[in-house]
């Protein structure tokens, strides 16, 4: 638990008023808010530091991968998962282990598919064109060939993580996704196969960590190259996607989850604490913050942290996510409390307000937004439909959540007749010329020679006027 000098080393204990487990910063003009930007300094730097020595193993695990392949998988693979079993996860293996799942925990995997498909299904895009003065410009859409995805595994198994990544990957037309999730001691998930199964997914790999990302990224004996990687994972799985990109694409860099909160006095307060603390429980660097004008709403939310946090089983964690990287904000306004949320650009929006509708209009940078009070944000994590996977640490300014856009490619469409050509040639070549590039210019140049000469098919042997290898500009 944090004591009172590390709220005044982060420049938040002057003006604070200190609880055991959480603080309130009061901010009057948002850009010259000492406590604020102290407090936004620290949500930045919470998992900024990666120590050396963990970059170095993961480096080293994919050079090794990279250059030994199957070899290192099974190296790695007993090293840290204590087995030695195949690599691949045969689909008699994943049949067996899915039956035993609960049959009700089954229903809700469909049932959540089903939601998810429909969601996604409506971000499919088409190729299009258009013709204009006997030019014709378009866009082709064609989705990535092959995608790689991570499912963490071990102490927590999420077979959510499977239908979120997977399913907007079917829906985009990815032909071949080949799965990843490891096996520590050789156990396997039940419902994570279950969740496979009801996907059809075959080609599953019992691999993880950096050594899982390196098989995918460059391919080995067993497991062939991918053009894409998605899914969430530890420290090490963050790091090996992020080394990897350029040899692959990835979806993120995922860091600690986190909520943000927009209420004012028309909001129920347990609602508001049970939701801060469904993120607090994650882990140690997850983020819980509350925006408000109200005094009394800020007393009563923090009566209900105290009852509720004392009948979860993770409290230990979720006391250290409160004491670290939580905060109550009071507020002047809600307009004051979006112009902050807008700064921290929050994985998770929640706005319990009388008009949440009216406010989440003024919300620029959000992964996702759960609006009024029957909107909890569990609900998106598992059933509602829209992707689970969202930026965090403030990337949603620039990104966005996983979606079927995420696993297509697209491609610039271009064809000019004659009279589209010559539309444009002295424009391009005037260009061309400025910026120095005699070789573009001469495109064009050849061109305009062959149309002058009677050519207007392209197809002629005559060449340029007296045989130039370059036609100069006359």
């Amino acid at each position: 638990m944090l004591q009172q000098k590390h709220f005044q080393e982060a420049g938040l204990g002057r003006g604070c008023r200190i609880k055991p487990l959480w603080y309130n910063v009061r901010m009057r003009i948002l850009n010259s808010d000492k406590q604020l930007r102290a407090f936004l300094e620290v949500l930045r730097k919470r998992a900024a530091g990666v120590r050396p020595e963990i970059e170095e193993t993961v480096k080293s695990i994919l050079a090794d991968v990279r250059k030994k392949g199957d070899k290192a998988i099974v190296k790695y693979t007993s090293r840290f998962d204590n087995h030695s079993l195949p690599i691949k996860i045969k689909t008699s293996e994943i049949n067996e282990h899915a039956r035993r799942a609960d049959k009700g925990i089954v229903k809700a995997l469909e049932l959540s598919a089903s939601r998810i498909y429909e969601f996604h299904v409506r971000q499919k895009e088409e190729s299009w064109s258009f013709e204009k003065g006997g030019i014709v410009l378009g866009q082709i859409i064609r989705p990535i060939e092959r995608a790689g995805v991570y499912v963490p595994g071990g102490k927590a198994s999420y077979p959510s993580t499977v239908l979120m990544n997977v399913i907007p990957a079917q829906v985009a037309g990815v032909k071949e996704i080949a799965v990843c999730v490891p096996t520590p001691g050789g156990e396997i998930n039940p419902y994570v196969m279950a969740a496979l199964k009801l996907l059809g997914m075959r080609e599953v790999y019992r691999i993880g960590g950096a050594q899982a990302i390196g098989a995918m990224a460059y391919g080995t004996g067993s497991i062939a190259k991918v053009d894409k990687i998605v899914g969430p994972g530890n420290i090490f799985v963050a790091l090996a996607k992020k080394m990897v990109f350029g040899e692959v694409d990835i979806d993120m860099i995922a860091g600690p989850s986190e909520i943000l909160i927009i209420a004012d006095d028309t909001a129920n307060p347990a609602f508001i604490a049970a939701d801060m603390l469904s993120q607090a429980e994650h882990d140690e660097l997850a983020s819980s913050i509350l925006l408000t004008p109200s005094d009394t709403l800020i007393e009563r939310v923090n009566g209900e942290l105290r009852v509720q946090l004392k009948a979860l089983k993770r409290r230990e964690i979720a006391k250290k996510s409160l004491g670290r990287y939580g905060a109550i904000i009071k507020t002047k306004s809600l307009d004051v409390a979006v112009d902050i949320a807008n700064r921290i650009a929050p994985e998770h929006l929640e706005i319990m307000t009388a008009e949440p509708a009216g406010v989440v209009t003024g919300i620029k940078n959000a992964g996702a937004a759960f609006l009024g009070q029957w909107t909890p944000e569990p609900l998106g994590d598992y059933s509602a439909g829209p992707n689970h996977t969202l930026p965090t640490g403030g990337t949603a300014r620039f990104s966005s959540p996983l979606g079927v856009y995420d696993f297509i490619k697209r491609t610039s469409l271009l064809q000019f007749s004659v009279k589209g050509f010559m539309e444009l040639a002295d424009v391009v070549e005037s260009l061309a010329e400025a910026e120095g590039l005699e070789a573009h210019a001469n495109t064009i140049r050849v061109r305009k020679a062959r149309i002058k000469a009677g050519d207007k098919e392209g197809t002629g042997s005559r060449g340029c006027p007296e045989r130039r290898t370059v036609c100069k500009k006359r």
